[in-house]
């Protein structure tokens, strides 16, 4: 089933982004710090909570969107416990990244854009990490894996599982 956002169901996190908000010298300067701050809380930036800070900022709900949407490390989607960002640069794809993600996509058993059923893996494709000379490149969340070959794939996601596990 999926996943319903819902704001009433998060006061905690609506009064610690409030106060965030309060905080902000100029409300309408602060938007990307706010919606940065909105998606460390929540996860990611539903329609809901993007309605929201346009009221609390005061601003139209399209300027909201319009960043949301621009900015490549805002997510409107709900992302799993780990993002696994595959660099696909020239660089990368030169050293063979095609086959690191095949093994990724094989493993998790999802596509990039997709979350796993279990909610611990999400794949994205990004354009360049600004580590070519690591490639290939993978990173998850801030942790970056260079020089990855798909044999090594199993043993990533097996260190992720642990660390979630031991937290």
């Amino acid at each position: 089933m999926a996943d319903v956002f819902s704001l009433d169901n998060a006061k905690e996190k609506l009064e610690a982004l409030d106060a965030f908000i309060d905080a902000q010298v100029s409300k309408k300067d602060g938007l990307i710090a706010v919606l940065h701050r909105a998606q460390d809380l929540f996860g990611y930036l539903p329609s809901e909570l993007q309605l929201y800070v346009a009221r609390k900022l005061n601003i139209p709900a399209s300027k909201v969107y319009g960043v949301v949407s621009f900015y490549s490390y805002f997510t409107q989607e709900k992302r799993g416990e780990f993002t696994v960002s595959v660099c696909m640069g020239t660089a990368c794809f030169v050293k063979g990244v095609d086959k690191v993600v095949d093994e990724f996509t094989k493993q998790l058993g999802v596509k990039f854009g997709e979350t796993t059923p279990d909610g611990l893996f999400t794949m994205n494709d990004v354009r360049c990490i600004g580590a070519c000379g690591l490639a290939p490149v993978v990173m998850i969340n801030d942790k970056v894996f260079g020089h990855v070959k798909a044999s090594d794939v199993a043993n990533i996601i097996e260190t992720c599982k642990n660390s979630e596990r031991s937290e």
